[in-house]
């Protein structure tokens, strides 16, 4: 299995993503060296190399991820700082496997705890999803607790 986590920071989910998928990889992908610098010693720390590091514009193609070749996306509280939305769900598109899975996990807009600016509601996340062609498959309200949504589309 091969995952990727759009803007994935100093690795939060990745390490754990890479622990699981020890006969896979994952993918880190974020705008900023220094925290990938930080991920890899972490990585390298806890004996995973199955992590590839990739600096790119999530709004643009990543370099080093072909069409079509993961099964899994994770977008986790990256949206608020992202401009153009759907170029991050096209280039998630681009990358899953038909039956691929992209998990979108925000800030509630109704909280005030996060960011104070950007946040996108769940319904507008699933709008911009379906019209990139993707369709909900859960949402994980129950496991997200009270600051965050969380929701996982399949690519069609």
């Amino acid at each position: 299995m091969k995952a990727a986590d759009f803007g994935c920071g100093s690795g939060s989910w990745v390490l754990p993503l890479a622990h699981i998928l020890e006969e896979g990889s994952v993918f880190a992908v974020d705008v900023q060296q220094e925290p990938l610098s930080a991920l890899s010693g972490k990585a390298k720390h806890k004996g995973l190399y199955n992590i590839i590091t990739i600096t790119a514009d999530l709004e643009k193609k990543i370099p080093g991820i072909n069409d079509n070749s993961l099964d899994l996306v994770v977008m986790a509280n990256i949206l608020f700082q992202i401009e153009n939305k759907a170029a991050l769900f096209s280039e998630a598109d681009r990358v899953l496997k038909k039956g691929g899975k992209l998990l979108v996990v925000g800030w509630k807009t109704e909280v005030s705890l996060g960011p104070k600016n950007g946040k996108i509601s769940k319904m507008d996340v699933q709008a911009i999803a379906k019209k990139t062609g993707f369709i909900l498959e859960k949402d994980l309200e129950q496991e997200t607790g009270i600051y965050h949504y969380g929701l996982v589309f399949a690519k069609l």
